[in-house]
């Protein structure tokens, strides 16, 4: 491998020829060799060319950068926000909590990417842009990288996890429509209780999904409040007059989203409350789901051996060694998803919990965790939607078994022969294996007529539309 040498203020060191990076980038790389994996997530490299971006503008307005740096900087920036320039951000999580780091790999990136669009040769003369007084001005790691954690994470919830979830809400709406007149027996307790319908057992999956994207909505006011502006500690110390209302809107003006300065750039850096928050709202999303995915699994089990009232799509085989085994693939992902989004929500608990007085310093890791619960729920949601939900089916023959031999049935009589004798009619049939029907006749409770007219599974699942 080739190298060029670059500089900062220990002095020189060795950086790869092609790579736009500069000395203090590489310096991470070779401090922080920890892990095969857990590169800085791209999506706040990203966040991070709005960053620079819109502290270039409002240095401009405010008159401390001149409009060709600016003009250099916003390019660049523009080709990190498409993506163009991925492979030059390397650093891994595992570096200074602060990320500044990644701040310095951002800054240096630009620095020796618009030597490049000026016509220069990468490590030959002294850039045009300085990464710390020009692409750095008015800022500080932290109040940059807080603020690309507030971006990337508003960025994703808004346009990948609330569709998606959206999505898996209206498919389970569209099959709690469809399955509302199938009459099933329900269970708590994990045994026999009163029926109900499957379209109204549905009808929970939808509502909990409702509060679970009014919960993530809710959070998302706090993680609007941007940083920048308080530079070191939340002082603002070298920023000029005016800089943090302003970035905050350039920051909204580019990346279409209403973001706004953070009433106290103390409370923006020292903790990240908009990140517990909102990652708890995750949680609970997971929370509902992992529920939802097991009462799906138990209702699916079988074929012959389970409860088996749900047929779930045949996706792919079941067993290596099992002939015509099936499996709910869609039930276990999503499961192990949720059990993922738990964990990354203890991590995040404990990294919100724990930053010392004006800084945070859990700041990557806090990122890295909410960005992967926050693409790994929004994935999930869809492939659950589109390979399990939307094509399963009730298997309606099992379903009326269940129905017509749970002694459940019997607390429609309640009302007409009183408790007693209604827990005796049950005892009667559990005991002697006969229906209810039987039993109740049997013991001269109740007519022919009067069990047929009172046990009735339709008018049992809407008892106040049937007393009207």
């Amino acid at each position: 491998m080739k190298y060029r040498l670059e500089y900062d203020t220990l002095g020189e060191v060795k950086v790869p020829v092609d790579k736009y990076w500069g000395a203090q980038t590489q310096r991470s790389l070779d401090n922080f060799r920890i892990g095969p994996e857990a590169s800085m997530p791209i999506d706040l490299i990203r966040a991070y060319g709005y960053v620079k971006k819109a502290a270039a503008y409002t240095n401009h307005q405010l008159g401390v950068l001149s409009s060709e740096k600016r003009d250099l900087i916003a390019a660049v920036c523009d080709e990190i926000i498409r993506g163009e320039l991925d492979e030059h951000f390397p650093l891994v999580v595992w570096q200074t909590g602060s990320g500044t780091q990644t701040n310095m790999n951002v800054n240096e990136v630009i620095s020796n990417r618009a030597h490049v669009l000026k016509g220069n040769v990468l490590g030959k003369r002294i850039p045009f842009l300085h990464p710390n007084d020009d692409v750095n001005k008015s800022q500080s790691s932290n109040d940059t990288f807080p603020t690309a954690m507030h971006i990337a994470a508003y960025i994703k919830l808004v346009n990948l996890t609330i569709p998606s979830i959206e999505f898996l809400r209206n498919i389970f709406d569209d099959q709690a429509k469809a399955m509302n007149d199938v009459i099933k027996i329900g269970r708590t307790h994990l045994m026999d209780a009163t029926p109900l319908s499957l379209g109204q057992e549905f009808s929970g999956y939808v509502s909990q999904l409702d509060h679970a994207l009014k919960a993530i909505q809710n959070s998302l006011p706090h993680l609007s409040e941007i940083a920048m502006g308080g530079t070191a500690v939340g002082t603002g110390l070298n920023a000029p007059a005016n800089y943090a209302e302003i970035v905050a809107d350039y920051v909204s003006k580019f990346t279409g989203l209403s973001f706004r300065s953070a009433g106290n750039k103390f409370e923006a850096m020292a903790s990240h409350d908009a990140f517990v928050e909102a990652h708890g709202a995750l949680k609970q999303t997971a929370v509902s789901l992992l529920k939802m995915a097991n009462d799906i699994r138990l209702m699916a089990s079988g074929p012959r051996g389970g409860i088996g009232e749900l047929i779930l799509p045949a996706n792919e085989p079941g067993s290596s060694i099992m002939p015509g085994k099936v499996n709910p693939t869609q039930v276990e992902a999503l499961s192990m998803v949720c059990v993922q989004l738990m964990g990354n929500d203890t991590t995040i608990t404990i990294a919100g919990s724990s930053g010392q007085f004006e800084l945070n310093v859990f700041k990557p890791l806090i990122i890295y965790n909410f960005l992967e619960s926050a693409q790994l729920l929004g994935d999930a949601c869809v492939s659950f939607a589109k390979n399990c939900i939307e094509g399963l089916r009730p298997d309606k023959a099992r379903i009326k078994v269940h129905l017509d031999n749970s002694l459940m049935l019997i607390t429609a009589l309640n009302t007409h022969i009183g408790y007693e004798k209604s827990a005796e009619i049950a005892r009667k049939a559990y005991v002697e294996n006969k229906s209810l029907r039987e039993s109740a006749l049997e013991l001269g409770y109740v007519s022919q007529e009067e069990f047929d007219e009172w046990v009735d599974p339709k008018k049992m699942i809407d008892p106040e539309k049937n007393h009207n």
